[in-house]
Formats: structure tokens, sequence, C-alpha cells
């Protein structure tokens, strides 16, 4: 897996983050996984804000280490990894606001329009989820 922590700066990178409103966005959303999953934010490969980590095994045998959530200032939009994906929490997602989805990728272009203790709970929902899935 090429998605692994590093030691790098947490701060240093988000220092560098543009525009100055997804910065914003950014420490926003690390407070708030910070607050919930109770982890120092570790940078990830070279651009993904991971908290916390699970540990998986597939039935191919395959294992590793992942971040329970996390999240990347990409140019398009701010991605956040939900590691549960988005199905079980369909009544969360309809009252989230605007964003669009991938697999376990939120994609939020403005944090504004984010209701901001839906997306408290739906982080919150998806590290329980994990946790207890592979515990």
């Amino acid at each position: 897996m090429k998605t692994v922590p590093t030691t790098k700066n947490v701060s240093e990178y988000l220092d560098n983050v543009t525009p100055k409103k997804r910065k914003e966005d950014c420490l926003k959303v690390l407070q708030l996984m910070q607050k919930i999953t109770k982890a120092p934010p570790v940078l990830w490969g070279p651009s993904i804000v991971g908290f916390g980590t699970y540990h998986y095994k597939y039935e191919s045998g395959r294992e590793g280490d992942f971040m329970l959530t996390g999240f990347s200032p990409r140019k398009s939009a701010l991605t956040l990894y939900i590691m549960s994906g988005f199905e079980k929490h369909k009544e969360l997602m309809s009252n989230l606001g605007r964003y669009t989805t991938g697999k376990s990728c939120l994609y939020i272009k403005d944090l504004s329009h984010i209701d901001m203790p839906t997306l408290n709970k739906l982080i919150r929902a998806s590290v329980k989820y994990i946790q207890k899935k592979h515990s």
C-alpha cells in the first residue's frame, strides 16, 4: 500500500494549503476529527491528514493498517475519508448539505454548505462502525 503514515509535520503541510478558504475548512475538519477520534493528526502519504488506525484483513490474506478517518485538501474539493462508506448512513447523507461522493470519499467544495452537526454524526458513526468491525 502506498498510502502509509509519515513523520511529516501536519501543521506545516496545512500552512501551505490554498486558497485561504480551503485552508480554513481544513482547520475546522482537523479539529472535528481530532475531537471525535481523540487521536493526533498524522500525514498519510504526501497529502492525507489521517486520524487513528485500524487493522484490516481480507479473505485473500492481504492485511494492513489504515486510518479511521481523514481528509485531504484536493484542488477541486476538500475530500473526507468516511471509511464505512455511505450506504449505512442514508438519513445522515440526506441532511448533510451540498456534496458528492465516491466509494468512501466525501467531496465538499465549501464547508459552509454542510450541516456541521450532521457531519459530526457521520464521522462518529463511521469511526464507531470501523472500530467495531475491526476489533
